[in-house]
């Protein structure tokens, strides 16, 4: 764990497993790209909260506030869009890439989100750019999405298939931390 508490990142290697058409088509429908057209925020006070809180936890490692500000948008609308915790995805993050927009890992995962080439072939649009933010977190979403269906909800193990680590502890339990311990929002003490 500690290598974590000194920002490194332990990037992903998510492994290609056969996908029924039918789940290929449905993940290829959701990682298409559009534009967002509205807030998943209940509220602009939501929104106003949750986003001033977050940025000023991510400000140490993205200094542009604008930057900052249009990233932590794209997950909040991304994660809730596929029904995920945005402070999970802020989790994931921080352990797949230490927000790094341009990470590599040795496996070849790109950007935010560590996300494997073949997710694009096999799901993507020709031409689609793993290290473009909305992008990134866009198809990182559904993966995590799809891993927490195949696993029937179990977060442990959908964290070891997104990762490429399955049955294996390390993995899972520091994005759990990093979600617990940096990313906890309580939307009723805002």
């Amino acid at each position: 764990m500690m290598l974590f508490a000194h920002g490194f990142a332990l990037a992903g290697a998510q492994r290609y497993e056969p996908l029924a058409a039918s789940v290929q088509a449905a993940l290829s429908k959701a990682v298409s790209d559009r534009a967002p057209l509205t807030s998943a925020f209940a509220s602009k006070l939501e929104e106003v909260n949750w986003l001033s809180t977050m940025s000023r936890r991510l400000e140490k490692r993205m200094r542009d506030h604008d930057s900052r500000v249009a990233f932590l948008k794209s997950v909040h609308y991304e994660a809730s869009r596929a029904g995920l915790d945005p402070q999970l995805v802020l989790g994931l993050i921080q352990v797949e890439s230490g927000f790094k927009k341009y990470a590599v890992s040795r496996a070849g995962a790109r950007g935010y989100m560590q996300v494997m080439p073949f997710w694009a072939k096999l799901i993507g649009a020709k031409g689609d750019n793993l290290f473009d933010m909305r992008k990134n977190i866009r198809y990182g979403c559904t993966i995590l999405r799809h891993y927490l269906d195949l696993e029937q909800g179990d977060l442990f193990r959908a964290l070891g298939r997104y990762n490429g680590s399955l049955g294996k502890s390390d993995y899972p339990r520091a994005v759990e931390a990093a979600w617990k311990q940096g990313w906890h929002y309580d939307s009723k003490r805002h």
